[in-house]
């Protein structure tokens, strides 16, 4: 009796299977796999940390109203090159280009996150009703679709904020407007896929609800396509922004906006007289911004594409 109590407590002792791993050390161990992944990581990392300490890297002047305009000091007509106080230079009415790259991350942030989760959100609705009911409702639906991705995104997007108005928040709007139907056909084309699964029509049989089948069993084995593509939006959005800033329909003159940076640029692109380079400054930064930050977020999305892979799930 002792013996086998003995042996009875040893075997719940036993440590775990060392290669048991959770989803999440698997998602981890894929990522740390592939160097440029882990690259992407770092930059968006770098990106985040700078907007959030935003406050304390580039302090607003005591008393501004908004600390999202730059500082100027003066309004000298011609940008001025890197020196004390300000180290990347400035923009033509003086404007502090580190002041602006800084707090431009957050405004980065802020249009890639609200235009990618509304133009999702409202994909994932459409696309979800048309692929899972199909017939007419389909029909209607693609058709719907079908009209706005006829028309290139960003002349769609410059009609709209033509019509609402300049602003950020219109050009945000515009955005979430013409990105939402690509969500919502390649989300369409999972759901075709996974309706007509056994578990599918297993739950159907057991007498759960369509909103029940959908939300519970067709969007989790749908919607990775869906978040991997969002992740690589998240800097097309951010440059989309920057050119309608750049033609004067976005964010306010002074505003931290990348694009607007570089809009107050266009007179200084080629230079002055007899020296081409002369205002690089102005171009290179701001330009540099939104190249890393779109790079970042291409290569977390090809990371994001791998671990969510459901051929690749139960690898190590």
């Amino acid at each position: 009796m002792t013996t086998n109590t003995a042996t009875h407590g040893a075997v719940l002792e036993q440590p775990a299977h060392p290669r048991t791993l959770s989803s999440w050390q698997m998602a981890w161990r894929r990522l740390r796999r592939n160097p440029l992944s882990m690259l992407g990581l770092a930059i968006i990392v770098t990106f985040v940390l700078t907007a959030l300490l935003a406050p304390v890297i580039a302090p607003p002047k005591e008393g501004a109203r908004d600390p999202y305009m730059m500082p100027h000091e003066g309004y000298s007509p011609d940008p001025q090159p890197p020196r004390a106080g300000h180290p990347l230079g400035t923009t033509e009415q003086a404007f502090d280009i580190f002041y602006g790259l800084v707090w431009g991350a957050r405004t980065a942030f802020r249009v890639g996150l609200v235009v990618v989760a509304t133009a999702v959100t409202i994909g994932i609705i459409m696309g979800g009703i048309s692929g899972y009911y199909g017939g007419r409702l389909d029909e209607i639906l693609m058709r719907i679709v079908d009209i706005f991705l006829a028309f290139p995104g960003l002349i769609l997007a410059v009609v709209v904020v033509a019509i609402l108005g300049p602003g950020l928040e219109k050009v945000m709007i515009a955005l979430a407007l013409v990105s939402w139907p690509g969500y919502a056909r390649l989300l369409r084309g999972e759901v075709l896929s996974v309706r007509e699964r056994d578990f599918i029509e297993a739950a159907r049989a057991l007498g759960a609800s369509d909103l029940k089948v959908i939300a519970r069993h067709v969007l989790p084995n749908s919607i990775y396509p869906v978040l991997v593509v969002s992740t690589l939006d998240m800097g097309s959005i951010v440059v989309a922004a920057a050119a309608l800033s750049f033609l004067g329909l976005g964010a306010p003159v002074g505003y931290s906006d990348w694009g607007q940076i570089i809009s107050l640029s266009r007179g200084w692109i080629l230079g002055g007289a007899g020296n081409a380079l002369q205002f690089w400054y102005t171009v290179v930064f701001p330009g540099a911004a939104l190249f890393l930050f779109t790079l970042g977020w291409n290569l977390l999305g090809d990371a994001f594409r791998d671990i969510l892979d459901p051929r690749l799930r139960g690898s190590t």
